[in-house]
């Protein structure tokens, strides 16, 4: 067999074989897992705030009480369940609708990245002695000083790597010798591509869903039109909680939620097994700041300031036209100066006792029956006369059965808060 030196300053790139990619769960597609997820995730991590709240456990950590769950909110369950429901299933649809037209995703390619990052990190090394150059520095001599460091000292010759060859069979059967990577070239190369990479690709699409989010959400209040015919809905929830973070006017849903992920799913390129994490963990972090309960050890509300603290001041009357920022950070907020920065202890607290003393006083109308049995009112007469109330949609209220025990204690102890029908 024929022997010759191929002529390079660059390691060769190999060769690779796309093949598709088998499903993680199959037969389902990966594209279809990652749309259904999101919902899965919805519905499990909602039930596990509902059972705390059925059960009464950690009361001490409420956001509001029963009484105020019961009284403030303009919306029954049942209303919101279906609304939620609507919205998955066009943001399910917009989904396929737009993997119809991805090409299918295929493996084999990776050591080839690899080696592609690898170059460039070779081709970066050439500049080394120039850069060095600039300040005065002789880095190509100060290399020959270094032998008994030969990686570094290949780096400061400007990625002159004299011993490392390697021999290639090429297609014709002829062998050849050619520059080799470094094993640190390749291990910076491989978590470049399988770390770095990826890591940025999230972090813009968080940047892009923030900031798709803040202005839209802020505009949905700014503009009277778009907030009585649209964003009004989601207000009707003063006292948020898990299963309502998705209620939504479908069109305030598809635009803000579907939209903004599409929109940062497209731009960063993400596969669909990085749209699995990233539609899911935002789904779940959107349902975490709805929850109705500020958890000192609960990991999403610790690794940013937007948790359900945060964005539950957004939903009160007096905190409409502030926190606007959702789901991941608050910099939007910061920025353009929309932070609440007032007081809120009190606020809460005379909303606390506005609701106890209303439960109360049915109570008594009804000649101190079990109020389990008997209380029924309108949803939500705490707050109809507030500022933005005032500007929502003018749809008739339902008389909904309440039901509630010990409502007016914060450690109620029952589980009316969320019978609601």
């Amino acid at each position: 067999m024929a022997n010759s030196t191929l002529v390079s300053d660059l390691p060769p790139l190999p060769s690779y074989t796309l093949t598709p990619r088998e499903p993680l769960i199959a037969p389902i597609p990966d594209n279809v897992l990652s749309l259904m997820l999101p919902v899965i995730a919805y519905w499990a991590v909602s039930m596990i705030f509902h059972v705390i709240d059925v059960y009464d456990w950690f009361p001490e950590y409420r956001l509001h009480t029963p009484a105020e769950l019961l009284k403030r909110n303009h919306v029954s369950r049942a209303d919101v369940v279906r609304d939620v429901i609507l919205q998955q299933v066009i943001q399910t649809i917009a989904g396929l609708s737009v993997s119809y037209f991805d090409p299918p995703e295929c493996t084999g390619k990776e050591a080839y990245d690899v080696a592609v990052w690898a170059r460039r990190i070779r081709v970066f090394q050439t500049l080394v002695p120039s850069l060095f150059g600039l300040v005065g520095i002789d880095s190509v001599g100060l290399a020959k000083n270094l032998s008994g460091f030969p990686s570094l000292a290949a780096v400061l010759a400007g990625g002159v790597y004299p011993d490392l060859w390697q021999t290639l069979t090429l297609d014709n059967g002829v062998e050849v010798v050619a520059p080799a990577f470094a094993g640190w070239e390749l291990a910076l190369a491989s978590f470049i591509y399988s770390l770095f990479i990826p890591g940025l690709q999230f972090l813009i699409a968080i940047l892009i869903v923030d900031t798709w989010q803040y202005f839209w959400h802020r505009a949905m209040h700014l503009n009277r039109w778009l907030y009585v015919k649209f964003h009004s809905r989601h207000h009707r929830l003063y006292v948020p909680y898990a299963f309502g973070a998705l209620y939504n006017h479908p069109v305030e849903g598809f635009l803000l939620d579907t939209a903004g992920a599409g929109v940062a799913f497209i731009v960063t390129g993400l596969t669909s097994r990085q749209a699995m994490w990233f539609f899911t963990m935002s789904t779940i972090k959107t349902v975490d700041d709805h929850c109705g309960y500020h958890f000192p050890w609960d990991p999403l509300q610790l690794i940013t300031s937007n948790n359900s603290a945060y964005h539950d001041i957004h939903h009160q009357s007096w905190g409409i036209k502030t926190n606007f920022s959702q789901p991941f950070f608050i910099f939007w907020d910061r920025f353009m100066g929309t932070r609440w920065e007032g007081e809120v202890k009190m606020k809460y607290e005379r909303a606390r006792i506005a609701a106890e003393k209303q439960v109360e006083r049915e109570r008594l109308e009804n000649n101190g029956e079990d109020i389990d049995r008997v209380l029924e009112s309108e949803p939500g007469p705490l707050d109809a006369a507030s500022e933005d109330f005032a500007t929502q949609e003018k749809t008739p209220f339902k008389i909904i059965p309440r039901a509630t025990r010990s409502a007016s204690r914060r450690a109620h102890g029952v589980n009316g808060s969320i019978r609601q029908k």
